[in-house]
């Protein structure tokens, strides 16, 4: 399939309700199955929306300022509240994803210095390796080769997210993980009935129930692992010089005189392992699906990104400023299917928002989904346009309207790490690959925590006449 040079591409997205809010039954069920279908056309032309329902009182939000507001200038306000972790609770609740107060703040001090520009500069050079190494591994031939993107990605950044955080530790686990979280995400991380009832723990959920066994398998492997390499610091082997060696070295050195000095208990170190895994392997690589996805449907665009990788150097301290239209690409992709789509927070005390008064425990929902295609922010929203995120234009796009890896005092800590994880990983596969698509019909976003493709993603790869070898 040939699309012509520089097409306007929109891809394919779930239908979008008309008319009034959702009554109870419907909204527990497209709650359940994929929550993104319960936003109507008025969310995507209206700055926000505000109402009361049989859980409380809801403001949605989608304009910069009150986005501005709820994230960073009153932040404190707002916290993530009890939906979020009842879903992600069994596994995530000591991580930096859903701590609050204090606990949130200590761990952030403690956690900051391990994601400077400086330390993840000095990772650029094993992703590469990782990345050279996985794509070298797919044998690509003129003929091509049909690949399952989302398995692919979940290999090729669980490689990265091994060689980086565990050097190598977890080697040849890659498959169990991934069957892991595509259970847990399918079952476990949805949201049930109960929880949004706001039923007793003790209530069986039946996606809980069926995601134990995955639960389990990341609480193991991850644990064993934290002991060992604990065992090892203290018994004052050499320990690699990773992600890991620093988390359980850090302490806390600006907190007060009762925190000042303290690390992360072993419980701490292995909820926010987990909590990178979640957030960052699993985000990273729907990003890179998503983001090869469209430049099968766009040629021009890929030949712009396979020229940028031909020149591709990560030995240069500067190779960033030479894959402009690369990270364009990654940018808009997120643009238009946020990794994480929706956000919520809870007030806790009354508030005004864009001149609604709301009272404390009101639920904020801010969605990525929504303000990044919102029309009253984006000139052709729902077009797959790169050029908008070009260094000359970027400035004219407002922080609070663009918010992938959230804003505020809870932006991602690991945002910078993704973003170069997913630059590198494009360049690699792209300074030998091309890229065309196996059928026409498009591939839909489901929402499962992350935003997933609801069918496998399958695309052709083929051998570059004149791919650039892979250093």
């Amino acid at each position: 399939m040939t699309l012509a040079a520089d097409t306007v591409f929109r891809p394919a997205i779930p239908p979008r309700r008309a008319g009034k809010p959702l009554a109870l039954l419907p909204f527990l069920w497209i709650s359940w199955r994929d929550p993104i279908r319960m936003w109507s056309e008025r969310h995507f032309d209206e700055p926000q929306l505000h109402g009361n329902s049989a859980f409380g009182e809801i403001l949605v939000v989608s304009h910069p300022a009150g986005v501005r507001h709820v994230l960073t200038e009153n932040a404190a306000n707002y916290v993530k509240g009890d939906l979020q972790r009842r879903v992600l609770g069994p596994m995530l609740a000591e991580g930096l994803l859903l701590t609050e107060g204090e606990t949130w703040r200590r761990a952030r001090r403690i956690l900051a210095p391990l994601f400077t520009p400086a330390r993840m500069a000095t990772l650029n050079a094993r992703m590469a390796e990782v990345c050279a190494a996985r794509v070298a591994g797919w044998s690509l031939s003129a003929r091509g080769r049909v690949l399952d993107v989302d398995s692919e990605m979940s290999g090729l950044t669980f490689d990265i997210l091994s060689a980086t955080m565990f050097s190598d530790e977890l080697g040849g686990e890659a498959k169990g993980f991934e069957r892991a979280l595509n259970q847990f995400l399918a079952n476990g991380a949805r949201i049930d009935p109960l929880d949004v009832l706001g039923a007793p723990d003790w209530a069986p959920r039946l996606g809980r129930l069926a995601s134990v066994r995955s639960a389990r398998f990341f609480e193991q492997r991850v644990t064993r692992l934290v002991e060992a390499r604990r065992a090892r610091i203290e018994a004052g082997e050499a320990a690699p010089d990773d992600l890991l060696s620093a988390l359980l070295l850090a302490r806390d050195e600006t907190g007060g005189p009762s925190s000042q000095g303290a690390g992360l208990s072993d419980e701490e170190v292995a909820a926010n392992i987990l909590t990178f895994i979640l957030a960052g392997h699993e985000t990273t690589a729907r990003a890179l699906g998503w983001t090869l996805h469209l430049l099968s449907r766009q040629p021009e665009h890929l030949a712009r990104l396979q020229a940028e990788a031909d020149a591709f150097d990560v030995s240069d301290p500067k190779w960033a400023e030479g894959l402009p239209w690369t990270r364009a690409v990654l940018e808009e992709t997120m643009r238009l299917f946020p990794p994480a789509p929706t956000m919520a927070r809870k007030a806790l005390a009354e508030d005004e928002i864009g001149g609604q008064r709301i009272g404390a425990g009101a639920t904020v929902i801010i969605s990525p989904w929504i303000l990044q295609r919102h029309r009253l922010l984006w000139d052709d929203p729902d077009a797959f346009r790169p050029e908008r995120f070009l260094p000359e234009n970027r400035k004219a796009i407002d922080r609070y309207a663009y918010i992938p890896f959230s804003a505020g005092p809870r932006v991602c800590i690991g945002a910078a790490f993704a973003l170069q994880e997913a630059m590198i990983a494009l360049a690699a596969i792209l300074r030998v690959a091309e890229i065309e698509p196996v059928v026409r019909d498009e591939p839909r976003p489901v929402h499962q925590i992350t935003l997933r493709s609801r069918e496998p993603m399958r695309l052709r790869l083929r051998a570059r006449r004149t791919a650039t070898p892979v250093s």
